[in-house]
């Protein structure tokens, strides 16, 4: 069956992946720009100076989008291009920019959903402690004041963060990620509740300074799993290991039911507050009645999952070990489109709203054959699979909304620099030459039939 008469078909992006101009027109610098400066932290020392030129480009790359039909396009803000400092004097070239890419993809009937922040934190703001700070989530609320003051009266869809789990995880636990730190776990507790906090501020704002009737979400990511069989007792194992909290800490910051209880259920899961209790901030019935202000949908990144069953003997979750010549993307990462089914139903089930497939795609090796041609067979196989699974998960009655394919065009992938491709679009960084691969024309076959080819 095809998906819904309104299913939302789209394309994401990152400002700090994607735009360049990282010293132009007044923009300030985000922990990004700081974190390539140092050599050794990014692969092969690749920064996003340059990146795709999207801020030069931007009229090219929504042409592209308007030939392949592609109906919305999710992109960030760089909060530091429209306040340089994070806090104070707002850039009027931030907001030209931004409302001038805005224009042009409504011109081109193609809805904007806006991400109020993925990743690109103020350097400004991350001097006087970050998500530490216990202003921070009023940093960040301004910064959504002056987004709905400024965008809302064009766009209706927001979302407020990309992927905590991997700004805090990735960034402050891990440290391979801007701004590069391993801080003590009592600190890690601390970022993580400010950054709901900040969610929850970010929400208030926008409802109270938007110019029309808006909808908000957000768009997580975290540990996925699909049950081996379709036994009760194997979906009841994959469904308790995707929310389990008794985890390590360095799990938790990538689980789904820490960051998103609170959102969705107002409470954090007692099993983790119990057993991180001496790492835990002070939290109030305040922090938590901000921090689930209502949403209008649920975002999710999702790009594959363990295989689970229940333990004969334990009666607990276990993971499948994976199998020699396990199918994997060319960034290793395992091809499970299963998780594209189970992954909807388990979210759609514990949070009651609207799913949104705000990320999923994979790296390939592209080239530019002698035909001058993108062949990437492999990316459209990862591609039909994983629709077909989602397509699956809305006939069995998931309200999945829409899916937003990774990336629309090959961009800095953070500390892999440019090493990894995920775009619809080969990119030339010699040239800043655009090139849509085979995929994107599979892709704009499918918006163009809502989803009914995908059984063929």
């Amino acid at each position: 069956m095809p998906f819904k008469k309104d299913f939302v078909w789209g394309a994401a992006t990152a400002s700090y992946q994607i735009e360049g101009a990282a010293f132009e027109d007044g923009k300030g610098l985000n922990i990004w720009d700081v974190f390539c400066m140092d050599h050794g932290k990014v692969f092969n020392d690749h920064n996003g100076n340059i990146a795709c030129d999207h801020y030069h480009r931007f009229k090219e790359d929504i042409s592209i989008m308007h030939m392949l039909g592609i109906k919305a396009y999710r992109f960030s803000l760089s909060w530091a291009r429209l306040i340089p400092d994070g806090i104070g004097e707002i850039n009027k070239e931030g907001i030209r920019f931004y409302n001038e890419l805005i224009d042009a993809l409504l011109t081109a009937d193609i809805e904007p959903y806006i991400t109020l922040f993925h990743w690109d934190y103020p350097y400004a703001l991350y001097k006087k402690g970050a998500w530490l700070n216990d202003e921070s989530s009023q940093w960040f609320g301004n910064y959504a004041k002056i987004v709905a003051e400024n965008f809302s009266d064009r766009v209706k869809n927001f979302f407020t963060i990309n992927e905590p789990q991997c700004f805090i995880g990735l960034g402050f636990n891990k440290g391979i990620h801007a701004p590069g730190l391993r801080v003590p776990y009592k600190d890690l507790f601390e970022m993580s509740h400010n950054t709901l906090k900040a969610h929850g501020t970010a929400v208030q704002m926008l409802r109270e300074y938007a110019k029309q009737d808006i909808r908000i979400g957000l768009a997580p990511t975290g540990a996925m799993a699909y049950p081996d069989t379709n036994t009760p007792e194997d979906i009841e194992a994959a469904r308790r290991y995707t929310f389990d909290t008794n985890v390590q800490i360095s799990d938790l910051m990538w689980n789904i039911a820490w960051w998103c209880d609170p959102i969705f259920k107002g409470i954090y899961p007692e099993d983790a507050l119990k057993k991180f209790s001496k790492y835990l901030p002070k939290i109030t019935p305040a922090d938590m009645k901000l921090i689930s202000e209502p949403l209008d949908f649920y975002g999710q990144n999702i790009y594959n999952a363990l295989r689970i069953r229940k333990n004969k003997n334990s009666n607990e979750p276990e993971i499948i070990s994976r199998y020699e010549g396990f199918p994997k993307t060319a960034l290793n990462w395992p091809v499970t489109p299963e998780c594209l089914y189970w992954g909807p139903k388990f979210l759609y089930e514990r949070y009651g709203k609207p799913i949104l497939i705000t990320e999923n795609g994979l790296a390939c090796n592209d080239v530019l054959s002698l035909d001058g041609i993108v062949h990437d067979p492999n990316r459209i196989d990862f591609m039909k699979r994983y629709l077909q699974n989602l397509q699956k998960a809305s006939d069995d009655g998931v309200d999945v909304e829409g899916y937003f394919h990774w990336s629309l065009l090959d961009n800095f992938e953070w500390h892999s620099g440019y090493a990894e491709r995920f775009g619809l679009v080969y990119v030339d960084y010699q040239t800043q030459q655009r090139i849509p691969k085979e995929s994107a024309q599979w892709y704009s076959q499918i918006i163009h039939d809502n989803g009914a080819s995908l059984s063929k």
